[in-house]
């Protein structure tokens, strides 16, 4: 069985709230998966994205082929920068939980990327985008926690999340 997955995240500042959006084709059947998050950043959402994507296989072994805009993840994989990153136990990484999580799910699969160029007409990456930026723009009481980026943020300068753009303490 081969699996196109689609992918794409947003943050609307960053940090600030985010969502992604999932396309899955396999033959006949399509499915679209989106969540949004509080605060969090593009990069993580680009990620979790992809995340969202291979979690919801349901058979392990899929051949899946992952179209993604985001040179962070694309590159990381493809040319190897994630098992350099794991080799060094992540020292000094950012979104060590998701790259973890990657790294477990993608092991249940043979996974390959393709890079594609984000706003230029690609008919499943601008779907992708619609659905991160809606989920992104849902209101602030249906938004997810993204409690790897808080946990991340005591280990940064700012420590108190009312000073960081997009946060909205309600």
């Amino acid at each position: 069985m081969k699996v196109n997955i689609y992918t794409d995240g947003s943050a609307l500042g960053n940090p600030g709230p985010g969502g992604y959006g999932v396309i899955l084709q396999s033959g006949r059947h399509y499915k679209e998966i989106s969540a949004g998050y509080r605060l969090t950043t593009n990069n993580r959402m680009e990620l979790m994205a992809v995340i969202a994507g291979l979690e919801a296989l349901k058979k392990h072994g899929t051949d899946v082929c992952i179209y993604s805009d985001s040179a962070y993840v694309v590159r990381a994989v493809e040319e190897g920068w994630l098992q350099n990153w794991k080799a060094r136990d992540f020292c000094r990484k950012k979104n060590v939980d998701l790259w973890k999580r990657y790294l477990d799910v993608a092991s249940k699969h043979k996974v390959r990327f393709v890079w594609v160029k984000g706003h230029a007409g690609h008919p499943q990456n601008e779907k992708c985008d619609s659905l991160a930026v809606a989920a992104a723009s849902a209101p602030v009481e249906t938004l997810l926690e993204d409690q790897g980026f808080i946990d991340g943020l005591s280990l940064s300068p700012a420590g108190h999340l009312d000073e960081l753009p997009g946060w909205r303490n309600d």
